[in-house]
């Protein structure tokens, strides 16, 4: 059996949930650069570490010479992808996707090469060919393919029907769509392999019929596990919200923060996913035990950081977090906030001033996080819920907000 670098390195690093006919694709895949294509939808204006599996396996096809290919969602964002959802997802208008779609290009730079090349990335908008179909012309065409029957067995509809919850007609065609996709990236690029989320199987497998009975082509599906922590939490969520890809979304220094404070079981696995380290090198660092894990939570913070957003700028966060935690010093380039200098001179309740910083969610959860001894302004603890801080309270130009030992904020007068 002719061996695949890619699909054998994808399987080791943790990336290989399901694959229709892995033998099969083994031998396409050796036979030279294999265009694949994973789709983006555009229901916010950047993406986050949510979507970060899928974007590193794309990274993974290049380094082995495949060509990928990024399909953004500007036709299918129009109806929402019930796959995963209990409830419908708000309609956006043409605008909205417009904006969003040009935030979430600016995601994949860091990580993907674009060009004219045979394993160059190329990124498509799959409105280009959906926003042209004519309905009757697609029913005639597509539609003869599938049957209301098999549509009903897939999980992206049974979750809705099962739960009772609406599942509307137009949500209903998405799966019509994307398959639809698949088939005209083959027609258009080449495109033999579509790879998602394991949420988005029957998807995939609808897109690979229809090719096959319209076209009489066989391409293949793969999909990648659903990543959550050792904990159970969903990638990408955290207390203080959405850990996004792009530097005016969530800065260099909380990005990097997010993977230091990586739950101990989780290390070598996100280090396999979310960095270019070799294996014997992740087997090393998965090895090191009590405190020395700390060591390798670190490396993973500065390599995650430094694809993200360039070794450089990981650097400054790993230095400004040396600051802060080792030494005990306020850095200037900790995240920072600005507050009106005629608010700061009137008092703000601390319970309140780390809702505004971003450092808890609601005023609920400031108040338990200071009855618990976790505040501290200044690296003074808050006994006080209502204990009022101002313009006394800069240090060299700002506020030093902690909560706990990993979150720290500046507050600057404005």
């Amino acid at each position: 059996m002719p061996a695949s670098d890619f699909l054998q390195e994808a399987s080791d690093r943790g990336f290989v949930h399901q694959c229709t006919d892995l033998d099969a694709l083994r031998i396409v895949m050796s036979a030279g650069p294999t265009p694949a294509y994973i789709g983006f939808d555009c229901t916010a204006d950047s993406l986050h570490i949510g979507s970060l599996v899928q974007i590193m396996i794309l990274r993974l096809l290049q380094k082995h010479g495949h060509k990928p290919v990024v399909v953004m969602g500007g036709g299918t964002t129009r109806i929402g992808d019930p796959s995963g959802k209990d409830e419908s997802r708000q309609m956006l208008t043409d605008a909205q996707i417009g904006a969003n779609m040009a935030g979430i290009k600016r995601c994949f730079g860091p990580f993907l090469r674009f060009g004219d090349g045979p394993s160059d990335a190329i990124m498509v908008n799959n409105a280009d060919w959906l926003d042209r179909l004519g309905y009757v012309d697609l029913l005639r065409d597509v539609g003869t393919h599938f049957t209301v029957n098999r549509m009903l067995t897939f999980d992206s509809v049974k979750l809705r029907l099962d739960r009772e919850q609406p599942l509307t007609f137009l949500e209903f065609n998405y799966m019509i769509l994307q398959s639809y996709d698949f088939r005209e990236l083959y027609r258009r690029h080449g495109v033999v392999l579509q790879i998602g989320g394991s949420d988005q199987w029957g998807n995939i497998v609808s897109g690979m019929e229809l090719t096959r009975r319209s076209d009489g082509k066989h391409v293949f599906g793969l999909t990648t596990p659903l990543i959550t922590t050792a904990s159970g939490a969903k990638m990408g969520k955290t207390a203080s919200g959405a850990m996004w890809l792009t530097e005016d979304r969530l800065s260099p220094y909380d990005y990097w923060q997010f993977w230091r404070n990586t739950e101990d079981a989780d290390v070598g696995r996100f280090l396999r996913l979310f960095t270019d380290l070799p294996m014997d090198e992740i087997a090393r660092l998965e090895a090191l035990g009590g405190s020395e894990i700390n060591e390798a939570k670190k490396v993973l913070a500065n390599e995650a950081t430094a694809l993200a957003h360039g070794r450089e700028k990981s650097a400054v966060a790993a230095e400004t977090a040396r600051l802060a935690f080792e030494v005990g010093v306020a850095a200037d380039t900790l995240p920072s906030i600005e507050i009106p200098h005629a608010e700061l001179a009137g008092g703000i309740p601390a319970f309140r001033l780390f809702v505004q910083a971003g450092l808890v969610a609601s005023n609920g959860e400031s108040r338990r996080l200071i009855r618990g001894g976790g505040a501290r302004v200044n690296d003074v603890a808050v006994t006080e819920e209502g204990q009022v801080v101002g313009l006394g309270d800069l240090r060299d130009g700002a506020i030093k907000l902690s909560a706990g030992r990993k979150q720290h904020k500046l507050v600057r007068a404005g």
